[in-house]
């Protein structure tokens, strides 16, 4: 059992940034990937960033050079900077934590934090 607490969303104007912070605990071994997932009202959950345990990331197209991953092993802490944040980046944001033979960032499953939503405005 994996346990995921996130941290850090809120609302601010376009432009501006925000920090993403999941707190990973239990048995967090393995050849895991952890990432960041989000969903609008009326939307699919969609992958946004995923790094795996030797620090590769991956993003989606749409937050290409704004957002970036990164982990901290020693605290079993995820983080997602989010930069030039737009209102389509309105969503609840999830932590995601799994082992996968898969693309880390297309597997849509796993351990999931409660989620944390963001809100940009125009």
């Amino acid at each position: 059992q994996v346990q995921l607490v996130e941290s850090g969303g809120g609302s601010v104007q376009a432009g501006q940034s925000l920090r993403l912070s999941c707190t990973a605990s239990g048995s967090t071994y393995g050849d895991y990937c952890m990432g960041w997932f989000r969903q609008a009202p009326g939307k699919q959950r969609e992958g946004v960033a995923a790094i795996d345990r030797d620090g590769n990331t991956s993003y989606a197209d749409s937050v290409k050079g704004r957002f970036t991953i990164s982990k901290d092993n020693a605290e079993r802490s995820l983080y997602l900077r989010m930069d030039n944040l737009k209102p389509e980046d309105t969503a609840m944001y999830y932590c995601r934590w799994v082992i996968t033979d898969i693309p880390c960032l297309e597997a849509d499953f796993g351990y999931w934090g409660q989620g944390i939503q963001v809100t940009v405005s125009s």
